[in-house]
């Protein structure tokens, strides 16, 4: 069997799975602990040992489950790498103290929230804590305290962030360490290509980590009202053009594309079927040519580059 390799992510950073399985549905999956487990192993068989949550996910459920699973093979835990997020707060009736949807990056609330996804994950420390999203009070010096405070007691080995500008990167990276940005990248969302978050990522030695790589699955089943109907047309074309060329799934040339960046990212997935990913760990071992790669980067433009 194929398995997805692993990398450093950064300059003394974790060692993480090259494709890494996202848990935000795993809620959904209508799954008990044991298959869960089950799950589990069999994504470890693949090398897909990373696996990424959110103490949101869930209506903040999904790290509970996650855990119940790893509960009943407390061993396990050694085989794998756990990356969470924390600074959304929800409005839902699992807090009922948040009356509306907001960000939260005190360092009371990050503290608070690692001590939370601990216990839920049934598990002593987590590799990679990301903050969720770009906070407008985020407190470089709170952040920094929480960060301090929960690396001194071996609660998180690692610090990121996700879904930050170069620019927010850069501020928060001046009190703290960060070892990744973890942003939305696909053939249908360029911006990271195009606003410096990758150029800034290599030139630190600092890979990305890649969310919702196939559009959220708008790559190949968007409905006669999405606004990105005819792009996504366009691309698909491309995409299938590649794939009946090498030989391989549509969604491999997807993840392909996306991992042939010098910025060495990781691609996350968040799907229940093994053969998905399956699709992610076979693009590790596919290299595309320069020219395969412009091709559907000119059908994502919908023009020749300048």
């Amino acid at each position: 069997m194929t398995q997805s390799p692993r990398i450093e992510i950064a300059p003394q950073g974790p060692t993480l799975s090259r494709v890494t399985a996202g848990m935000w549905r795993l809620g959904e999956w209508n799954m008990d602990p044991a298959q869960r487990l089950a799950w589990i192993h069999q994504a470890i068989e693949r090398g897909i040992t990373t696996f990424d949550h959110a103490d949101i996910y869930g209506g903040y459920t999904v790290e509970e489950l996650f855990g119940e699973a790893i509960a009943i093979e407390p061993s396990i835990r050694e085989q794998m790498e756990i990356v969470s997020k924390c600074g959304i707060a929800l409005t839902t009736p699992n807090r009922p103290a948040h009356t509306l949807k907001h960000y939260n990056t005190t360092a009371a609330h990050i503290v608070a929230s690692v001590e939370q996804s601990l216990a839920a994950l049934r598990t002593d420390r987590l590799d990679l804590l990301l903050i969720h999203r770009p906070d407008p009070l985020l407190d470089l010096d709170e952040v920094a305290e929480a960060f301090d405070r929960l690396h001194t007691e071996g609660k998180v080995l690692h610090f990121g962030v996700s879904n930050f500008t170069p620019w927010q990167y850069q501020s928060l990276s001046s009190a703290v360490r960060l070892v990744t940005n973890q942003v939305e990248f696909s053939p249908l969302r360029l911006d990271p290509v195009t606003d410096g978050t990758f150029d800034q990522l290599q030139s630190l030695g600092v890979s990305p980590m890649i969310w919702s790589a196939l559009g959220g699955g708008r790559l190949f089943s968007t409905g006669a009202g999405d606004p990105d109907a005819t792009r996504a047309a366009r691309i698909r074309a491309a995409i299938d053009a590649l794939a009946q060329t090498l030989g391989v799934s549509p969604a491999t040339v997807v993840y392909a594309w996306i991992l042939r960046l010098p910025s060495k990212p990781i691609v996350l997935t968040g799907s229940q079927r093994m053969s998905v990913l399956d699709e992610a760990v076979e693009a590790t071992r596919l290299t595309l040519s320069i020219q395969q790669w412009f091709s559907i980067y000119e059908a994502a433009l919908g023009q020749e580059v300048p």
